[in-house]
């Protein structure tokens, strides 16, 4: 599957922080989808103390059978070198390679992605979801379990319920925080790229099954958990 350069990897803290700020401005906020008719999700891991990250992607046909009966048509596990340490805000460098490297060995192009993390909520608006949409050139949205900035009252407690996640001083909305089951804590959603909040917002519901996750992301968590995939 093809892919954007933008730019190589062995960079240190202080250079991937000028480089998200400088890549926030390239991520589009409003919508930019064409049709839907395969929706991937993405999750991504770690082996061997850190050393190894596995990045795990299903690719789901669009619309499901029923609700949340989705079609698997394609998975893929990848596994790499860990480029970067655990540092703070600067999770996409070191799990977008991985990514990357799964994404190349599928057989078709997705439509939309889910993200297991963060789209524009994040301190530089470059989480995960974002950093990942740019290189594919793909619309992607960040679906995380929790917050990594912003403020947010508490949702009501019925699925579907939501309210907005703000940030900074003009209270800036960043996603929104989700209950998507009666019960369990709350999502925090965003917009990755090319893909605008209620556009985010309408398709992770969309994608919920009976479980906490969306569906994307919850068989992507299944394959990266599975004894002995490859």
């Amino acid at each position: 599957m093809p892919r954007t350069f933008l730019h190589d990897w062995n960079l240190s803290p202080a250079e991937a922080i000028a480089l998200q700020k400088r890549l926030a401005g390239r991520v589009e906020r409003e919508d930019r989808l064409g049709e839907v008719r395969h929706i991937a999700g993405v999750d991504i891991g770690f082996e061997q103390g850190g050393a190894i990250t596995r990045a795990a992607v299903v690719v789901l046909a669009w619309p499901p059978r029923a609700p949340g009966a989705f079609e698997l048509v394609e998975q893929v596990v990848h596994r790499e070198p860990t480029r970067m340490p655990y540092i703070p805000g600067l999770l996409s460098f070191r799990e977008v390679p991985a990514a990357l490297g799964a994404f190349a060995q599928l057989s078709r192009r997705p439509d939309l992605v889910m993200v297991d993390g963060q789209g524009i909520a994040h301190p530089r608006r470059l989480g995960v979801a974002s950093h990942l949409g740019l290189w594919l050139d793909l619309p992607t949205i960040g679906v995380a379990k929790s917050r990594l900035c912003g403020r947010h009252d508490e949702p009501g407690p019925e699925r579907a319920d939501w309210t907005p996640l703000i940030d900074g001083p003009d209270d800036e909305r960043i996603g929104v925080v989700l209950r998507s089951r009666v019960g369990v804590k709350p999502l925090f959603v965003s917009p990755g790229h090319r893909v605008s909040l209620a556009t985010a917002l309408d398709w992770v519901v969309g994608c919920l099954g009976r479980t906490k996750l969306p569906e994307p992301t919850r068989l992507a968590d299944r394959l990266a958990s599975r004894r002995g995939n490859r």
